[in-house]
């Protein structure tokens, strides 16, 4: 008779392989009332999320812009977890308890798991992650043409190796690429959703019940009132709130970029725009890559 338990997941990765990434962040939340709390705060469709399964999703402020950006993985009926890029988890965990009030839930900070990059590790599907509910757990964060997978691994793993910061600077990168946006502190709660344009990361939902700037949202998508998009920059200098401009005319602002100043995404009102330059150095456009991109 086949067991009901799932087998363990079998990582077999080499000693010191996964450096971890310092800019992301786990936030662990457990309980009866979990489900029903994440629906009512975070932008995508909880409740329509399998275990087993993992999207992007985001925290908003009333007026709609972007507090955090997420990906939230559902363990169980009852445990989820919020991957949180650049967003500091324990300021963001003490936010998200001030709603919490009866419900019964818990908030941690996830210390035993350890977001890490390592080799690549094929999932079923984008939007599936690999072992779980217990560490280690691998999602696919690339595609075929530029293979990547992001390791959750409990504290202590042999796998593990320090972070390293030239590793985190092109993890960046390849997350730039990819379109998604990565919200330095100056630059939260400044965009909505569609300004980031992330219904192309499927990261909030027009369907689902009421949430924080939910309203904001719907309005911009049902009016057609959305004149902004995310597109990806290439220059010299760019650094986070910048602005473009395409001849004198001020076009657009610079959101996140590299350390080495060479490539960012940025905030640009719709339409061309030929003689794009930042601070007087010219720049250009480039394609956004599709390995992060979900269906909606």
């Amino acid at each position: 008779m086949l067991s009901p338990t799932p087998m363990a997941f079998k990582t077999n990765l080499p000693a010191a392989s996964c450096p971890a990434l310092a800019s992301y962040g786990v936030i662990a939340v457990s309980g009866p009332d979990a489900s029903k709390f994440l629906q009512a705060q975070l932008m995508n469709d909880v409740l329509a999320l399998a275990p087993g399964h993992w999207h992007w999703s985001g925290w908003l402020t009333p007026k709609g812009r972007v507090i955090a950006l997420l990906a939230l993985l559902r363990l169980a009926d009852d445990r989820f977890l919020l991957l949180v890029p650049d967003h500091p988890v324990a300021a963001l965990k003490a936010a998200l308890q001030r709603f919490v009030f009866r419900s019964k839930l818990a908030l941690d900070d996830a210390t035993g798991w350890i977001a890490a990059a390592g080799p690549h590790h094929a999932t079923p599907a984008p939007d599936r992650f690999e072992g779980g509910p217990a560490p280690p757990l691998a999602l696919d964060m690339g595609d075929p043409a530029h293979p990547r997978t992001l390791w959750l691994l409990p504290v202590g793993d042999p796998a593990l190796a320090p972070a390293d910061a030239a590793l985190d600077q092109r993890w960046l990168a390849t997350d730039l690429a990819y379109g998604l946006p990565r919200l330095p502190e100056d630059q939260r709660e400044a965009w909505t959703p569609q300004m980031l344009s992330l219904g192309r990361l499927a990261a909030f939902s027009l369907r689902k019940g009421c949430y924080p700037g939910q309203e904001i949202v719907a309005r911009t998508h049902y009016l057609g009132q959305a004149k902004r998009e995310l597109v990806r920059i290439l220059g010299e200098g760019l650094a986070p709130g910048q602005g473009l401009k395409a001849g004198d005319a001020a076009v657009g602002t610079l959101v996140c970029a590299t350390a080495d100043g060479r490539e960012g995404l940025a905030v640009l009102t719709a339409g061309e725009h030929p003689a794009l330059a930042v601070d007087g150095r010219p720049c250009r456009l480039a394609g956004l890559n599709e390995g992060l991109a979900r269906q909606p």
